[in-house]
């Protein structure tokens, strides 16, 4: 079973190899087999984007915003056509199921170039009356934008940079997941097919150390990172040492909060794709579920009949449910979790084990697992775990689920499930989180911004935001009548 691209990296409009680079071996994870063999960028490929894009880049931002947007939407339209073998690309880079890649990766990155495609006509500065004389914004672009992505969603996270970034008229210098390294490549292919002129969308394989090259390049005028909280303090450390506008989409810890008079079949399957969806890799997972003491024992037989039902198996197979997490390393990393809950006291209500099975027994699977007994100060319960566990809890009030939820240095996201709007309104205002959902969780249309507060980030992702955090003001003053100078 091979993907194997063209060549590692995408720069000018082609495809460029360096085999001076260091190997980087592309694994299947329902599988651990290697699919792929890239090499990292070398220090020469870094140099080389970057002038591609800076080249490229002040001619595209010339041309009218309509026309940089048709390119964004027939870019869309490919990835439409090609959505099912661009699914299956994702999924063997991944290990995630092809239920999910076929409406949920190419579909929502295709979604992203339409709407900035679109959207991008009407983003301009305004014109501002001041008795007589008068003055006027501009938007303009920042120039060379790097985007790094992380490896959950990769071709997603590659569209929702590119298409603000392109849209407003940058070029972008794209860094994927040293683990994920594929769909970026089809991507930029995809861009060029489309008409996007050569070296604004350039893909360059590497770890930290070419993260930071083009962190701390000085032709990049701007990063944005999806990853850790540590990962994206050091970034943004380097950012500012350099003086670079930065994006910074981290991890979170969310609240998910669940009222007696919630439907609980809803709650329970807004918990289930808050927290095993993508087997647990996403960074808005709700996986502090806070259920009110009437309804907990409710609630919590339900999840765990729905949990059961669940099927793990072969990524490609229409009918699994979950696959592997993405390494060998991520697994191993959410069994050391499952295992310091169990010490730390916490219940291992299901799940916790990484089962072999029939045919992929070298896959890094985990079950989904369901903690109860959790208290607030135990690890599973303020670290981000990245996997399929969900920490279940029970509350009496809601001025106490409100406290215990904004309890830690995480605020990304925030579910709240009621019947009550009036109290669902009232709760997600004091929730400090930057994505919010009322009665569903986890759906981020790219007509809502997406980010977070506190350690979960700086800027947003998507909607007219976006460009915002893709453009720069310019201020002019005219005026329409003699200076008046006392000298």
């Amino acid at each position: 079973m091979r993907a194997q691209p063209k060549a590692s990296h995408y720069i000018n409009g082609s495809f460029v190899e360096d085999t001076q680079g260091e190997p980087l071996e592309v694994i299947y994870p329902a599988t651990a087999e290697s699919i792929a063999r890239l090499h990292l960028a070398t220090p020469n490929i870094v140099e080389l984007a970057v002038e591609a894009a800076r080249e490229a880049q002040a001619s595209w931002a010339r041309l009218k915003p309509t026309e940089r947007g048709r390119v964004l939407r027939r870019a869309a339209e490919i990835l439409r056509d090609r959505n099912e073998e661009l699914a299956r690309l994702e999924t063997l880079d991944t290990g995630k199921a092809i239920q999910e890649t076929r409406v949920a990766d190419p579909a929502s990155a295709a979604d992203a170039l339409e709407f900035f495609g679109c959207a991008v006509a009407a983003h301009h500065g305004d014109h501002i009356e001041l008795g007589g004389p008068f003055g006027y914004t501009r938007r303009e672009p920042l120039g060379v934008c790097v985007g790094v992505g992380a490896w959950n969603y990769p071709i997603q996270i590659a569209a929702w940079k590119a298409a603000p970034a392109l849209a407003a008229g940058n070029a972008m210098v794209f860094k994927p997941s040293e683990n994920t390294p594929l769909s970026a490549l089809a991507l930029a292919e995809i861009f060029t097919k489309a008409g996007l002129p050569d070296g604004l969308f350039n893909v360059v394989q590497g770890a930290g150390e070419v993260g930071a090259a083009l962190a701390s390049h000085p032709g990049v005028a701007k990063i944005s990172l999806t990853g850790s909280v540590a990962t994206g303090k050091k970034v943004l450390a380097l950012a500012g040492e350099h003086m670079k506008a930065a994006t910074m989409e981290l991890g979170g810890k969310s609240p998910l909060i669940v009222f007696d008079d919630a439907d609980v079949e809803n709650a329970v399957g807004g918990a289930m794709l808050g927290n095993f969806y993508s087997s647990g890799q996403i960074c808005s997972n709700g996986t502090r579920v806070f259920v009110q003491k009437e309804i907990y024992d409710r609630f919590l037989g339900r999840l765990t009949e729905r949990t059961r039902a669940i099927r793990l198996g072969d990524p490609l197979d229409p009918e699994t449910h979950l696959g592997p997490l993405v390494s060998a390393a991520q697994r191993d990393r959410v069994l050391s979790y499952i295992e310091t809950g169990k010490a730390e006291g916490a219940r291992l209500h299901l799940g916790g084990s990484a089962p072999r099975l029939q045919g992929f027994e070298n896959g890094f699977f985990v079950e989904p697992t369901i903690f109860t007994d959790v208290q607030d100060h135990m690890r599973i319960a303020r670290e981000e775990i990245f996997g399929p566990v969900m920490c279940v809890f029970s509350f009496e009030t809601e001025e106490e689920a409100i406290k215990r939820a904004n309890d830690t240095e995480f605020g990304l996201a925030a579910g709240v499930f009621t019947r009550d709007l009036a109290r669902a309104h009232r709760v997600i205002a004091q929730l400090e989180a930057g994505t919010c959902w009322i009665n569903s969780y986890n759906l981020t249309p790219v007509e809502l911004p997406f980010g977070g507060m506190k350690s979960s980030g700086i800027g947003r992702e998507n909607a007219l935001a976006a460009l915002d955090h893709y453009s720069q003001i310019k201020s002019v003053y005219v005026e329409t009548g003699d200076v008046s100078s006392p000298y």
